[in-house]
C-alpha cells in the first residue's frame, strides 16, 4: 500500500508535468511575476520530496484502521485537483481558474491534514510541508493573477 499511495501522488505529477514541460519555457517566462518567485529548478525537487512525504503520510493513516478509510479515500481523490491546477494554469493558461482551483484544494488539504493529525501524528507532521508549499503557491499564484 506504500507504494501505491507513493505512485498515486507521482502519476498525478507526471499528469501536472505533462501539461507544464512546454509551457514553462515558453509562455510561463513571458508573465510578470513577484520578485519572491522561485527559480524554475527549485519546483522539481520540491514537488519530489512532497510526493513521498504525502503518500507515506496516506499510507501511515491507512495502517490506523477502518476508521481512517475516507481519510485515505481523500488522499487518493484529492489527487485530481492536484493535477487539475497545472492543466488550468499551464496547460490551459488561465492563472486565475488556477487560483480558484487552488483555494478549494488547499481546504481539502487542511481538511486531511487536521484528520492526518487525529489519526496519526506523525502522518499529520509528514503532510504539513505539502499545505505549506501549496499556501505559498496560492499566494505566488495570486501575485500573478495580480500583476498579469
Amino acid at each position: 500500500m506504500l507504494a501505491a499511495c507513493i505512485g498515486a501522488a507521482f502519476v498525478a505529477g507526471a499528469i501536472g508535468s505533462a501539461v507544464t514541460f512546454e509551457n514553462v519555457r515558453t509562455w510561463y517566462p513571458a508573465l510578470a511575476k513577484p520578485s519572491w518567485n522561485p527559480p524554475n529548478w527549485i519546483f522539481g525537487p520540491v514537488w519530489t520530496t512532497l510526493y513521498v512525504l504525502m503518500g507515506t503520510a496516506a499510507w501511515r493513516v491507512w495502517r490506523t484502521g477502518f476508521t481512517a478509510r475516507p481519510l485515505v479515500m481523500g488522499y487518493f481523490v484529492h489527487l485530481l485537483p492536484n493535477a487539475l491546477w497545472s492543466i488550468l494554469f499551464f496547460g490551459f493558461k488561465q492563472p486565475a481558474w488556477a487560483l480558484t482551483e487552488i483555494l478549494m484544494l488547499w481546504v481539502l488539504l487542511v481538511w486531511l491534514l487536521v484528520g492526518f493529525w487525529r489519526a496519526d501524528r506523525l502522518a499529520g507532521l509528514l503532510w504539513l510541508p505539502y499545505v505549506l508549499w501549496v499556501t505559498f503557491a496560492t499566494a505566488l499564484n495570486s501575485a500573478i493573477v495580480w500583476l498579469n
